[in-house]
């Protein structure tokens, strides 16, 4: 028997319970992963409150994680057993001691990275590997705007847009985490619980204002996220911590400069194993050269899950945080 995360109806962080069950075997093109640590991410806050909906309840949580491979499946043959690998796609069912998914979503680890920074970045490493890279491919002197600059994804992303020689503005919710983001590699902050955030850009950008603003928090920031666009720049909306964006009439695209936006995924992205393993080993070599590194603020024993979603949805976080089998 093993341990893992479950929840039979949506709710609060008070639906997880914690259970035993028996580890699936690998079927056919999949692989079983014993767990040495697990992502933490808000995707999985959605799926337990029932915004996203799970196939089934009762239902595990999570997609990253991180560990050995215990058990192949017929027919895996880029994977061994004993292999150090990592994952953040796949069937739910990541928090958890044993996880078994399609191989296809599992990739194995250098060296060099440790099992708790991959399970820390992973998911949010690719997340910002596709914007920054292929939603929009950054060359260098742009100017964009990310929200939640402090967190794992804007902490990784602030990083890696210095590195592409990006002016990234950060909107932050207070002091410590603008110095978070600056020493990250922001080139601006904005604190939006006290500043105008457009009117701040505007100062910043002396006018010009943003070639890409990306936007993770979703409802409460569609619209001053197109605010701060320049005429024909993207706006790419990539999460619904606030809620989703709904209700829209396209026409303010229009009316705001002829903007566009798009919806984008990890999934939609990494949809081969060949596009995942690229944009996995893009990463890696960032982690190995150090121009990017990452901060794992939070760690938490699985048990702890439901405190530990708390935490984030309450924007009480900074960096990666991740749970401990």
């Amino acid at each position: 028997m093993a341990k893992r995360i479950q929840f039979a109806h949506t709710g609060g962080s008070e639906v997880l319970e914690l259970v035993d069950v028996s580890p699936s075997d690998p079927g056919p093109g999949e692989v079983r992963v014993k767990n040495e640590a697990i992502g933490l991410n808000f995707i999985d806050i959605y799926f337990r409150t029932g915004l996203y909906p799970a196939p089934s309840l009762p239902s595990g949580l999570g997609t990253e994680g991180a560990g050995v491979v215990d058990a192949l499946g017929e027919g895996v043959t880029h994977l061994k057993t004993g292999d150090r690998v990592a994952y953040a796609q796949g069937p739910l069912g990541a928090y958890a001691e044993y996880h078994t998914l399609p191989a296809d979503k599992v990739v194995v680890l250098p060296d060099s990275v440790d099992f708790d920074t991959a399970a820390a970045c992973l998911l949010k490493g690719l997340t910002v590997q596709y914007l920054l890279r292929q939603t929009c491919p950054l060359k260098g002197g742009e100017t964009i705007l990310f929200h939640a600059a402090a967190g794992g994804v804007g902490s990784i992303a602030c990083q890696w847009a210095r590195e592409l020689g990006v002016k990234l503005i950060g909107t932050v919710s207070s002091p410590e985490k603008a110095a978070l983001a600056e020493k990250n590699g922001a080139w601006a902050t904005i604190d939006y619980t006290r500043e105008d955030v457009a009117e701040r850009v505007r100062e910043l950008t002396g006018g010009e204002m943003c070639d890409v603003v990306y936007d993770s928090v979703g409802k409460d920031t569609w619209e001053l996220s197109l605010d701060c666009l320049k005429p024909r720049a993207l706006m790419v909306s990539f999460g619904n911590s606030s809620g989703p964006v709904d209700g829209v009439n396209i026409g303010i695209l229009n009316q705001k400069g002829s903007l566009f936006a798009t919806r984008p995924s990890l999934n939609g992205y990494a949809d081969t194993r060949e596009r995942l393993e690229m944009m996995a080993n893009d990463l890696f070599t960032m982690l190995e050269s150090g121009k990017v590194k990452i901060d794992i603020a939070q760690r938490y024993p699985l048990e702890e899950a439901g405190k530990a979603q708390d935490a984030v949805q309450a924007r009480k976080t900074t960096g990666s945080t991740i749970l401990l089998p």
